[in-house]
């Protein structure tokens, strides 16, 4: 006569495991990249007019297949490129080369300076992703300089310590007015 083997019973491990997984899964927080926040236009209508820019609002910015830089098609160093844009942006002498600046009335503001500058941001289809992120970078890091500024001489703190209402109101003084167009191949590369 054969001895039998004696069997475990398993049905209840499988209940354990998928509760412990279960629990895993809820409790357990997954790391999410957040992207670049950009405000892109609304797609055009059908009967839109195209709206002219004045030239002086805008200020180019160019990246080559080589990650070579361009502020309005003269070569530049990626370490003026925040300077540029912060200068470009707030106009502080109201040159007429620099954009148009008017007084708005923002409410929790008051009259304040607004720029009509636009950065127009293009790069070349080979134009390597480290660059491009660093002149992201830098666009950013001009526009939260500009808020930082703004809301130390109207609230002494700095932007990202200021309330709800009071941050929206420095977004709508100086808003992230970043143009991005399509990439194209451009220079020569292949």
């Amino acid at each position: 006569m054969a001895k039998e083997t004696p069997a475990l019973n398993t049905s209840s491990m499988a209940d354990i495991s998928f509760l412990l997984l279960t629990f895993f899964l809820l409790t357990s927080s997954i790391n999410t990249q957040k992207g670049i926040a950009r405000k892109l236009p609304p797609p055009p209508q059908k009967n839109e007019q195209q709206v002219d820019i004045n030239k002086r609002n805008i200020l180019q910015v160019w990246i080559n297949y080589k990650d070579e830089l361009y502020i309005n098609f003269e070569p530049t160093d990626i370490s003026q490129l925040k300077d540029r844009a912060k200068e470009f942006l707030s106009n502080p002498n109201n040159d007429p080369e620099l954009p148009v600046i008017e007084e708005k009335d923002i409410d929790g503001l008051g009259k304040t300076r607004v720029s009509k500058g636009v950065i127009s941001l293009k790069n070349d289809r080979s134009t390597s992703y480290n660059m491009y992120l660093q002149v992201q970078n830098e666009l950013t890091l001009a526009i939260n300089e500009l808020r930082d500024e703004l809301a130390m001489e109207r609230f002494q703190k700095k932007f990202d310590k200021l309330g709800e209402s009071k941050r929206k109101a420095i977004a709508k003084a100086i808003p992230i007015s970043i143009s991005e167009a399509e990439p194209e191949n451009v220079g020569g590369n292949k």
